[in-house]
């Protein structure tokens, strides 16, 4: 781990072995988790709740908009009392119930919010480190929620009210004062209402920038309308559920095992069942010598994530799906790198062996433990902060370039916000939320043989298709950057092309995707070495292992890096 052969997610350095990890259970420890709005007929609040409860444990979230139509707001009876919010996680989300339950007429609307038992912002978190994010959030939250159910009185839940309800409880959270919560929207391709969300540029700007939306693409469909949209601002991405369910590999017969998935995590690596969650690690092809030692690495890294599936959760329901799939997700990173360094044909037979090595061992070692195999073992992560932290290149994705800004949102109160302006790097407040602020960092990327604008938008869906055909038996986490004006004509074409070989895609126009301060940005050698120059050393020390997050899960800034 310490050579970079392989590591854990941010968030098993962050929780693994902790007396939270005892106390509260193994929900932090995986990265990320799906639930479906099917049933809100039967229980409005319950995805709601589940997402809000697991991204304040740091999960990233998926849902679908199935609900849409199938429930009336009604007009709230109003109650003369206080409702006072207990300074926890099911405090929080007990407002949350009580507001949504009062649009169902299964309760009253609080005349006020008691807000006096919530520890003040920048209070230190003992359970799980880092600081308090204060009233304001929670506050923020059922105030828009509030104006939001205002406005569909008498009128039926749609997709637009699903999205937004989650997007306004996702822009609230921030576990530990940091680590704020990655989401995907999963639509219909016939919802225009759910394609034009992103639109509405003052609500994107509120809260609609908090998940990526994706549609549920089906093969065979036709898709110069959808790709329309994505050539304009990235979005809609793509999801192939008959394709997750029915396969493992794409090139090994359909055997149907997730025949009951219904979503995916908010990077689409990974193929989960309705409150499933899911455990990926990360391992650096490149980094080894020979198959052998990346094989002794692979083996390490597969019992991490195998041991995490045997901690349970708070949360039964999501403890009855994991305790039969026991999904896990062994990823590589640095395939670009590894496929440089080793030669296409010899990189992918590595990919064969190392696949087939770990269905050996998880029929071994399920045996030993006495539970059953894991349903799916192998994906590919965007990995972008953690590959940065061990000089791979992410994912299946090119290098961004030889010099860039690499930007980190912070709790404006953090710590580490003094020790990176004593140390001279940029700060600015967000441009999106509140008491955030953001630093850039300027990176340098070693041995790049071409950057990410130069590979053409066939070479890296191809490479993409590759990697799904003989590594992944999840998903492959793919954002094609594109040149809008010389590609945009390519997007439906190869969307048609790869329906079959591929799961999961999305887009980026490369440099209009409308967002200020985006996670990178390409900077001149000059611009670079100016900077440099009036760095200093930071100093300094941290009280607690934190996670830092970008803001912009566009299939490549999901991940996060521990500092200690």
């Amino acid at each position: 781990m310490f050579e970079f052969k392989w590591t854990p997610p941010g968030r098993g350095i962050w929780i693994m072995g902790t007396q939270f990890m005892y106390e509260r259970g193994g929900a932090a420890l995986n990265n990320c988790g799906f639930v479906s709005t099917r049933n809100i007929n039967v229980d409005f609040c319950d995805p709601f709740l589940w997402v809000f409860r697991m991204s304040m444990l740091g999960v990233g979230v998926g849902f679908d908009t199935r609900g849409k139509g199938k429930v009336t707001i009604l007009k709230p009876v109003q109650s003369n009392e206080s409702h006072t919010i207990e300074d926890s996680r099911e405090g929080w989300a007990g407002a949350l119930e009580r507001l949504l339950l009062a649009y169902m007429a299964k309760g009253t609307l609080p005349q006020q919010w008691d807000f006096n038992r919530i520890r003040p912002k920048g209070s230190r978190l003992n359970s799980i480190g880092g600081h308090a994010s204060g009233r304001e959030p929670l506050n923020k939250m059922l105030a828009s929620l509030k104006a939001l159910y205002n406005g569909y009185i008498e009128r039926h839940v749609d997709s637009a009210l699903i999205v937004d309800t989650m997007n306004i409880i996702g822009r609230c959270v921030v576990a530990g004062g940091i680590r704020r919560s990655a989401q995907i929207a999963l639509g219909d391709v016939d919802d225009t209402q759910f394609l034009d969300l992103k639109s509405d540029k003052q609500k994107t700007a509120d809260y609609r920038w908090v998940s990526n939306n994706s549609i549920f693409a089906r093969v065979g469909m036709e898709y110069t309308r959808p790709a329309e949209r994505t050539v304009s601002n990235g979005e809609p991405g793509y999801f192939w559920l008959e394709n997750a369910r029915a396969f493992g590999r794409m090139k090994d017969p359909p055997n149907g095992a997730d025949e009951a998935a219904e979503g995916s995590n908010p990077c689409v690596e990974q193929t989960l069942w309705d409150r499933e969650l899911c455990c990926l690690v990360e391992t650096y092809p490149a980094h080894h010598t020979s198959l052998d030692d990346y094989l002794t690495t692979l083996r390490i890294a597969y019992e991490y994530a195998k041991t995490v599936t045997l901690i349970p959760t708070h949360d039964d329901r999501t403890n009855a799906i994991m305790l039969r799939n026991r999904r896990i997700g062994c990823s590589m990173t640095g395939v670009v790198q590894a496929i440089e360094q080793l030669g296409e044909q010899t990189f992918f037979k590595w990919c064969e062996r190392a696949y087939r090595e770990i269905q050996r061992w998880d029929e071994q070692c399920s045996e030993r433990l006495n539970v059953p195999r894991s349903i799916k073992t192998t994906s590919v992560k965007p990995s972008g902060t953690v590959s940065l932290l061990a000089g791979a290149t992410p994912g299946v994705h090119w290098g961004y370039a030889p010099y860039y800004l690499r930007r980190i949102r912070l709790s404006d109160g953090h710590a580490l916000v003094t020790m990176c302006r004593e140390a001279g790097y940029p700060i600015e407040p967000d441009a999106y939320s509140d008491s955030t602020v953001v630093v850039a960092f300027p990176v340098r990327t070693q041995g790049l043989e071409r950057k990410r604008s130069a590979v053409s938008i066939a070479e890296k869906i191809a490479l993409a298709a590759k990697m799904q055909e003989h590594w992944s038996d999840n998903q492959v986490s793919c954002t094609v950057e594109f040149n809008p004006d010389t590609e945009s004509d390519e997007v439906p074409r190869v969307l048609g092309e790869y329906e079959n070989r591929l799961k999961a895609i999305s887009f980026l126009p490369a440099d209009t995707h409308g967002y200020e301060q985006p996670p990178y940005e390409e900077i001149t050698h000059q611009q670079y070495a100016e900077m440099m120059a009036s760095l200093k050393p930071l100093r300094g020390t941290l009280d607690h292992e934190q996670q830092l997050e970008s803001r912009f899960c566009d299939g490549e800034e999901c991940e996060t890096i521990p500092v200690q």
